[in-house]
């Protein structure tokens, strides 16, 4: 966890320090009697006031609640004893909950499968803005999930029964409808241009924080480009306006009143506010919405290369004579347009339709963003020299992802291994044959551990799969994450996991979550 500074903590001046500030006051105060010239820096101030400006775009942001329904058995011992644990043992709503629904889990084996359905309510809170006052609504994808009910709350409270035009997980962007009243019509905010955007410059972000309803706060944009491991098309706005749960979906503006980012994610060891909060830059996003709107999907460029990065070590030995820039193709794909385009095994490309490729993760970014069916030149350079190859893009279907060789899988869940010191990834083939895992074996596979963890003092190790989380089965590192965040908001201070190893043998592993 990242120290942080605490009024209450903080230590009382000594004698000595108070003297030599006042010592070093009087230096300061005499230099400036005396008439020295001691230059004073001057620093940019910021606006007296926001309130204006937040009075004009406030109505057009609004709160989103989701609501998804889904069956669920209720508790019954099922034969089993839970065992008497002292009051107060932290384990012990773990166990509770353990014993109450793995005993209908063997009752059912037992032929009591009988039991009467329920159903419960997951609720979640987010943010969103309206971009057209014809009722067409923004928000994140996380936001939404696979809700089947979806409303969206005004400034005012009212409330609109939404429906989705189209999602899309990679950006994490989904856009809704509402149909407004005659009595209340919608007020709509324009999208600005992110790429203006400069570190200082700034901005404003309004939402839903902690489901408190609309909260203004401001910062400044506190770099750009940043990658945070989320996903393939990663570009993102940091931040320090304040940013917390409930704000995802929520608009970023500038000082125009226009949103040039849609705020996602946060870097926090807390889960609140620490100053570091990602957005959606308005260039990535407003394509992408264009196409949902349109289409009720997304149509992304397919290229048809794995690629990875170029170090030093690789510019050198390949002749680049501009340094470690650009992206290696490492593979090609036999039926890619890559392929058909005459691209090959060890080509470095540097510009991809005019677009200078900096890094291999430029690349799927602008590939994507390429219209499908477009021909394109493509620089690359091959043997130390510049070749310029015409590419037909062929369309990225959801099955394929853009593919990284030899570097880092993307792994978003920082909550996870804040939590439980755990890196982990979607089974795929290369991870079945590189620890041996059955091909019965179902879940989440463990790629590294952290030694200081309770995970190591548990004895969990790469290459092991977690197959439940909290008796819920997980398929995906996002499963993983939902299920804690589920886990720390019921107020547990544990989780219990069902492990199996390689060769399908199984244990379940108790872990803090403090």
């Amino acid at each position: 966890m990242l120290p942080v500074a605490s009024a209450t903590g903080a230590r009382r001046p000594s004698a000595l320090g108070r003297r030599a500030r006042s010592a070093l006051a009087a230096l300061v105060i005499g230099a400036s009697v005396a008439g020295s010239a001691v230059p004073v820096p001057a620093y940019a101030k910021g606006p007296e006031s926001l309130a204006d400006l937040a009075e004009r775009i406030t109505d057009a942001v609004v709160n989103i609640s989701a609501s998804t329904t889904v069956e669920a058995r209720p508790g019954g011992g099922g034969g089993r004893t839970m065992p008497q644990l002292p009051p107060g043992t932290p384990f012990e709503d773990l166990f509770e909950e353990f014993f109450n629904r793995r005993g209908n889990r063997g009752g059912e084996q037992r032929g009591e499968s009988d039991t009467p359905r329920q159903q419960r309510k997951s609720n979640s809170l987010g943010s969103g803005f309206i971009i057209d006052a014809s009722g067409i609504v923004v928000t994140n994808n996380h936001v939404i999930g696979d809700a089947n009910d979806i409303q969206v709350i005004l400034a005012d409270g009212s409330k609109l029964k939404a429906e989705i035009i189209g999602k899309d997980s990679k950006i994490d962007l989904a856009v809704l409808r509402v149909k407004p009243t005659a009595d209340r019509p919608l007020k709509a905010v324009p999208f600005g241009d992110s790429e203006k955007m400069r570190p200082g410059d700034w901005v404003v972000a309004i939402g839903n924080p902690f489901g408190l309803g609309g909260s203004v706060s401001a910062g400044i944009v506190s770099a750009r480009g940043r990658n945070i491991e989320s996903g393939p098309y990663d570009n993102y706005i940091q931040t320090d306006a304040a940013i917390n749960k409930g704000n995802s979906g929520g608009p970023l503006f500038n000082m125009d009143g226009e949103v040039i980012g849609i705020n996602t994610a946060i870097l926090s060891p807390t889960g609140g506010s620490v100053g570091i909060g990602f957005a959606v830059p308005s260039g990535t996003a407003k394509p992408v919405i264009d196409q949902l709107r349109e289409f009720g999907e997304v149509r992304r460029g397919w290229l048809g290369v794995r690629i990875q990065n170029v170090d030093d070590a690789t510019a050198e030995a390949l002749g680049l004579k501009g340094g470690a820039k650009g992206a290696l193709i490492a593979g090609v794909d036999e039926k890619g347009p890559a392929k058909t385009a005459g691209l090959e095994v060890g080509d470095v490309i540097t510009k991809f339709n005019g677009s200078a490729v900096k890094a291999s993760s430029d690349l799927p970014r602008i590939v994507a963003a390429t219209p499908v069916g477009k021909t394109v030149d493509v620089v690359v350079v091959r043997k130390g020299e510049e070749v310029t190859k015409p590419v037909t893009l062929g369309r990225l279907e959801d099955g394929e992802k853009p593919q990284l060789a030899n570097v880092k899988q993307p792994d978003p869940e920082s909550a996870v291994r804040q939590a439980l010191g755990l890196n982990l990834s979607g089974m795929t083939d290369e991870l079945r044959k590189r620890y041996s895992i059955k091909d019965t074996v179902k879940g989440v596979v463990v790629t590294r551990v952290d030694p200081s963890s309770t995970a190591a003092d548990k004895r969990i190790q790469a290459g092991e799969v977690i197959v439940e989380v909290g008796q819920e089965a997980v398929s995906s590192p996002a499963d993983v994450t939902k299920r804690v965040d589920a886990l720390k908001k019921e107020g547990r201070k544990s989780v219990l996991l069902l492990v199996a190893s390689a060769g399908g043998d199984v244990r379940f592993v108790a872990l803090g979550l403090e």
